[in-house]
C-alpha cells in the first residue's frame, strides 16, 4: 500500500506501535550500537517514502518518527542550556525551539539514496556514568595536584630563608595570579568548548565527503587545520606579552595597592620577585590555553605528563639556584619561570602532532567569538580575584609575620580545595555531553552523584587536615612566631573544606549547562558582600577576620549554587520534573 492511498487516521492509528519501535532504534543509536544501511531502509520502506512523509499532516514529532534514524536522531541543541544571554528558560521553551537542520537532512538522505554512506563500527559507551565520572576525574585530579604541589615546594624553600622573604613572595604571587588569571581561566574554558565543536564539525565534514574510507573518526588521527586552536594560541601569546609588560612596569604600583609601600621591608624583595616572575607570564597563559585545547580533544593525559615534567624540573631547580648558586628568593623565581616554559614547549610539541598550529589565513580566526563567549567568565573571574586579593592585602597590612602565616595557610587551603575542582570539571564535561544528547535523566544522575561525592570528599579532607595540619606547617617555616600564628589557622583550613568542595562542584554544574550569566552575576554580588566584610573584619579580628571573610565568600558561592539548582524556572528545571512520566 502506498503512502498516498492512506488516510491520516489510518497512519495515526499505527504510530503508537511504530514509535515504540522507533524508540528502540533511538536507544540503540544512543548507545552507539551498529546500525547498517539495510536496516534503515527496511524501517523506512515499511512506513512509506520520505517525500510523502514530509507532506502529510502530522505533528513534527510524528513526522520525525518516520524519518531515517540517522536524520532524526541528530543531537538537539537546547537554548535552555546554550543561550548565554538569558538562561531562565523552562520546559515549554525547549519544546518550542527543537528543530532539525533541513540542509543536513537532505544531504544525508541523498547520500543514503545513492548508497554512499559507509557502515561504521562505533565503540559502545559505558552507561555507568558514575564510573565514567570517576575515570575522567583521575587524570584531572593529577593535573590539579601537580601545580599546587610545586607551589607548596616553592613556599617551603622560601620559608626557610626568612619570614620577610616568605611574606614578600606571598604578596608577589598574589599579584601575579590576579593579572595572569584574569584572562587565563576564561580562555581555558572557551578554548575547550570551541575546540571540541571544531573537531565535531570537522568530523561531520569528513563524513559527508566520505574522506575517512570507513575508518573510525577519532578527531586526532591526523593533523588537522582547526581555526579554534590557532585563535586560542595567538590570543594566549598576545595576552601573555601584555601581562608580562604590565607586571614588570607596574610592579611598584601593584605592591602599593596591595598594602606594601616603598618603606616596607617587604618592598624590595617583593618587587624583584614579581619582576622575575613576570617573565613567565606568556608561558603560563599559553600552557593554560593548551590545556583547554587538549581537553577539547578529550586528551587529559598529555597535559598531566607535561605538567609533571615541568614541575619536577622546578623542584630540582629550587635547591640548585637558591642554595647552590646562592641566589635566594631570586633563584626561586627563576626556577619557576624555567619550569613554566618547559611545560609550554612540551605541550606545543605534542599539539603540533595533532593539528597545524598556524592559521591558513587571518580571516579564519575566531577572535570575535572568543571575546564574546569569554565576556561573562572574565567578569566572574575578576570578581573572584578581587576578593581573594583583598584578603591577601588585608593580611599584608597586619605585618610580615601574619602575612607569612597567611601565605602558608592559603597555599595549603587552595592546594587541597582544588582537588575537588577536578570532580567539577569532569562533571562539567559529562553534563555538557549528555545534555546535548537530551539525556536529562543521565544529567540528573550525574548532578546528584557529583554533589554527594563532592561533599564526602570535603568532609574527608577536613578530617585529614585537622589531624595533620600541625605536622605540615613546620615544613614551611621554622619561625616560632609564625608557627604560633599558624595554630589559629587550623579551623580555617580544615573546617571550610566541605564548603569549598560544594562551591567548586556547583561551578562545574553552572558551566555544564552553559549558565554563564548566572555564574557571573551571582559571583559579582556575593563578591561585593564578601569584600565589604573583608574591609572591616580584620580591623577588629586581625588575621582571623581575613580567614573568616574568605570562608564567608566560599559559603555564599555554595549557597548561590543551591539556590540555582532548586529553582524550577532556570536551567535545572528538569531536576524537579518526572521525566519518565513526561
Amino acid at each position: 500500500m502506498t503512502l498516498t492511498s492512506l488516510k491520516v487516521p489510518t497512519i495515526s492509528s499505527g504510530l503508537t506501535n511504530r514509535k515504540r519501535e522507533w524508540n528502540k532504534i533511538n536507544r540503540s543509536t544512543g548507545s552507539n550500537s551498529l546500525l547498517n544501511q539495510s536496516e534503515i531502509w527496511k524501517f523506512r520502506k515499511e512506513l512509506g517514502y520520505i517525500d510523502g512523509v514530509r507532506s502529510c499532516h502530522l505533528s513534527a514529532a510524528h513526522r520525525n518518527s518516520l524519518l531515517s534514524p540517522l536524520v532524526a536522531h541528530r543531537n538537539p541543541r537546547f537554548p535552555v542550556f546554550r543561550n548565554q544571554l538569558s538562561s531562565d528558560f523552562g520546559v515549554e521553551d525547549v519544546k518550542e525551539t527543537l528543530t532539525l537542520n533541513e540542509k543536513d537532512d537532505a544531504a544525508l538522505l541523498r547520500s543514503s539514496s545513492t548508497g554512499s554512506v559507509n557502515v561504521r563500527e562505533v565503540k559502545v559507551k559505558s552507561v555507568d556514568v558514575k564510573r565514567e565520572l570517576i575515570m575522567l576525574s583521575l587524570p584531572a585530579i593529577a593535573g590539579q595536584a601537580i601545580d599546587p604541589f610545586a607551589q607548596l615546594m616553592e613556599t617551603a624553600y622560601i620559608g626557610r630563608l626568612s619570614s620577610v622573604a616568605l611574606a614578600s613572595a606571598g604578596v608577589s604571587v598574589s599579584i601575579f595570579n590576579v593579572v595572569s588569571k584574569l584572562f587565563n581561566i576564561p580562555l581555558f574554558s572557551v578554548a575547550t568548548s570551541f575546540v571540541a565543536e571544531d573537531i565535531s564539525r570537522n568530523a561531520i565534514e569528513n563524513l559527508s565527503a566520505g574522506s575517512t574510507n570507513g575508518k573510525a573518526l577519532d578527531g586526532v588521527a591526523e593533523r588537522k587545520q582547526l581555526s579554534s586552536v590557532s585563535t586560542a594560541l595567538l590570543l594566549a601569546i598576545l595576552i601573555g606579552i601584555f601581562e608580562a609588560l604590565a607586571l614588570s612596569l607596574g610592579s611598584g604600583l601593584f605592591l602599593k595597592l596591595m598594602g606594601v609601600p616603598s618603606t616596607s621591608d617587604m618592598h624590595v624583595p617583593a618587587k624583584q620577585f614579581l619582576s622575575l616572575r613576570a617573565l613567565g607570564a606568556p608561558a603560563v597563559v599559553v600552557s593554560l590555553a593548551l590545556q583547554g585545547i587538549f581537553r577539547g580533544f578529550k586528551d587529559t593525559q598529555t597535559p598531566v605528563f607535561c605538567l609533571g615534567v615541568g614541575n619536577l624540573s622546578s623542584i630540582l631547580f629550587f635547591p640548585l639556584f637558591m642554595y647552590g648558586l646562592r641566589m635566594g628568593v631570586t633563584g626561586a623565581a627563576l626556577s619557576t619561570v624555567l619550569s613554566q616554559y618547559i611545560v609550554a614547549f612540551l605541550m606545543i610539541r605534542y599539539l603540533n602532532k595533532k593539528v597545524v598550529l598556524l592559521p591558513p589565513k587571518m580571516g579564519a580566526l575566531q577572535f570575535g567569538s572568543y571575546i564574546k563567549s569569554g565576556g561573562f567568565l572574565i567578569g566572574r573571574t575578576l570578581s573572584v580575584l578581587i576578593t581573594m586579593t583583598l584578603g591577601t592585602s588585608m593580611a599584608a597590612r597586619q605585618g610580615s609575620l601574619p602575612m607569612a602565616a597567611h601565605q602558608i595557610c592559603m597555599q595549603v587551603w587552595l592546594a587541597v580545595s582544588l582537588l575537588t575542582d577536578a570532580l567539577a570539571t569532569s562533571a562539567q564535561a559529562l553534563i555538557a555531553s549528555y545534555l546535548s544528547e537530551g539525556e536529562l535523566e543521565t544529567v540528573k544522575e550525574i548532578a546528584n552523584f557529583v554533589l554527594k561525592i563532592g561533599f564526602v570528599t570535603g568532609v574527608l579532607l577536613a578530617a585529614i587536615l585537622g589531624v595533620s595540619f600541625g605536622y605540615l606547617v613546620p615544613l614551611f617555616t621554622q619561625d616560632a612566631e609564625v608557627l604560633g600564628i599558624l595554630k589559629t589557622g587550623v579551623l580555617f583550613v580544615s573546617a571550610s573544606q566541605p564548603i569549598n568542595a560544594l562551591a567548586f562542584i556547583f561551578d562545574g554544574l553552572h558551566y555544564g549547562v552553559s549558565d554563564f550569566p548566572y555564574a557571573a552575576c551571582s559571583m559579582m554580588l556575593l563578591s561585593a558582600i564578601s569584600s565589604a566584610f573583608l574591609l572591616f573584619a580584620p580591623k577588629v579580628l586581625g588575621l582571623q577576620g581575613v580567614w573568616l571573610g574568605l570562608t564567608l565568600f566560599m559559603a555564599l558561592r555554595m549557597t548561590a549554587g543551591f539556590v540555582r539548582t532548586l529553582s524550577k524556572t532556570g536551567p535545572w528545571w528538569f531536576l524537579h520534573s518526572d521525566l519518565e512520566r513526561a
